[in-house]
């Protein structure tokens, strides 16, 4: 049973998770509002139960390892592969490109759960489904706390998100004036090196 919408706004205000202001997310679209789930996650109780619920829809999905976009879906993909006792890796950029880096691999016909925090456009997701397609691994679903994508992002395996919310985003030239007044805030993690 899904946790219910309510109950993680909740979670998220208490945690100073949602965020308010002029955001350029990692996708380079701007939006009003901003989902830091890492705040929530900070907390164990919180990192288990929204993980927990992710872990819960794959349980019979034979997952044999979960592999997270670095860096923010490291932490939760970290507790969905405890909780369904599977190795965990994560992918994460070199020079612009996401790769599996410190070793870790994938092994041909091995069943790969990805798990994100927030999805906005898919495009990292995207990206890591590659990595698994391109290593001859078998993607037997998606999992993240928010889905933010208003419905537009698409995948080409099983998706299941504890969360969906509607959060009005903008073009970089289709900014509204009320917001363009608000200083800029770009609180991603696309810029880090590794």
């Amino acid at each position: 049973m899904k946790l219910p919408k309510d109950q993680i706004l909740q979670i998220f205000k208490e945690t100073d998770a949602l965020l308010e202001g002029h955001f350029v997310l990692t996708s380079g679209l701007h939006s009003p509002h901003y989902f830091q789930c890492a705040k929530v996650l900070q907390y164990p109780k919180y990192l288990h139960l929204l993980a927990g619920d992710i872990a819960k829809h794959y349980e019979y999905s034979e997952v044999e390892v979960v592999v997270s976009p670095a860096v923010g879906g490291i932490v939760v993909g970290t507790e969905v592969g405890r909780v369904l006792g599977v190795r965990t890796i994560f992918a994460e950029r070199e020079n612009g490109q996401m790769k599996l880096r410190r070793g870790f691999s994938l092994r041909k016909g091995e069943r790969v759960l990805v798990v994100e925090d927030v999805v906005t456009t898919g495009g990292s997701v995207e990206e890591v489904c590659g990595l698994v397609t391109a290593a001859g691994a078998t993607l037997v679903g998606i999992g993240c706390i928010v889905d933010r994508s208003n419905g537009k992002a698409k995948f080409d395996a099983k998706f299941y998100s504890v969360m969906e919310m509607d959060v009005q985003t903008y073009p970089a030239d289709g900014v509204p004036e009320s917001l363009a007044a608000i200083p800029i805030t770009k609180p991603g993690s696309r810029g880090l090196q590794g």
